[in-house]
């Protein structure tokens, strides 16, 4: 399984990753994926048919734990805006759901490559930093409904919460930075429920699992790097909330920047 020097070194990269879901409203996914396919090259285990979809699959289990310590601690702050929870979480669950059971039929190499591509774009998105019209608000009920579904397959394909996506989509529809980074967390927890069930189920008969495998989570890390999420999250909110949104825009977009270029620095 894990050696302690292993243990050590996940330990404290899930701080990092349970600070910064806390700071920017995301699940952690984006650091946790390619940590766990740290892991798995770390024991020998980076070549196996589907550790991509391990890393996915265990990025939600660990999640679980972490969206709902941050969910809590920005609902203390009063952050969270739950009418807007209410509507696109279900469709956001649904899109989860389904893009988990097709994520099976696509190859590791396809959702490695859709998950750099999809990082960068985002980070370019968010740097650009481009001034929605003042006029621009959210949708009603069914178009937050929708976006939540379109929301939902991209993030069980690259094993998110759903805040690199609700995040910019909020402030694009002139929501506050803190309100929507606030709210993100709070769609963030119903997601990873969804993507850690999804993935389980598709992953149940596949064979060639690492030992520690349970469906598409690898246990030894879900067990790690929740203890070291769920306790830093809170953290990473407390400091959200001190700093200016222009800051808060900018930490975002560099964290995924690095994350797409170690990706594909590994990948290639």
């Amino acid at each position: 399984m894990l050696d302690i020097q292993l243990i050590i070194i996940m330990l404290a990269v899930g701080s990092f990753a349970g600070f910064i879901a806390g700071l920017l409203g995301i699940g952690g996914g984006m650091i946790i994926v390619p940590v766990v396919l740290w892991v798995l090259q770390m024991q020998g285990m980076e070549n196996i048919a589907h550790a991509q979809h391990l890393a996915v699959g265990t990025s939600f289990a660990i999640m679980v734990f972490t969206t709902f310590s941050s969910m809590m601690a920005q609902n203390r702050k009063g952050a969270v805006d739950w009418q807007v929870v209410k509507r696109m979480a279900p469709g956001m669950i649904f899109g989860v759901l389904l893009g988990s059971f097709i994520a099976k039929h696509i190859s590791n190499g396809a959702l490695q490559i859709f998950f750099i591509v999809f990082t960068v774009l985002i980070a370019l998105k968010t740097l650009a930093d481009a001034k929605p019209k003042p006029s621009r608000s959210l949708p009603g009920g069914a178009g937050l409904s929708a976006v939540g579904t379109l929301f939902g397959v991209v993030s069980s394909w690259v094993g998110i919460g759903g805040g690199s996506l609700s995040v910019p989509f909020m402030m694009y529809c002139n929501v506050p930075v803190h309100k929507a980074v606030g709210t993100s967390a709070g769609l963030a927890w119903p997601i990873a429920v969804a993507g850690a069930l999804g993935y389980l189920y598709s992953g149940w008969n596949i064979s060639g699992l690492p030992e520690g495998s349970f469906g598409f989570w690898y246990l030894p890390a879900v067990a790690v790097l929740s203890v070291a999420t769920v306790v830093c999250a809170p953290l990473g909110v407390k400091a959200a909330h001190k700093l200016p949104p222009a800051k808060l825009k900018l930490a975002f977009g560099i964290l995924l920047l690095v994350i797409a270029g170690r990706m594909l620095w590994r990948l290639i």
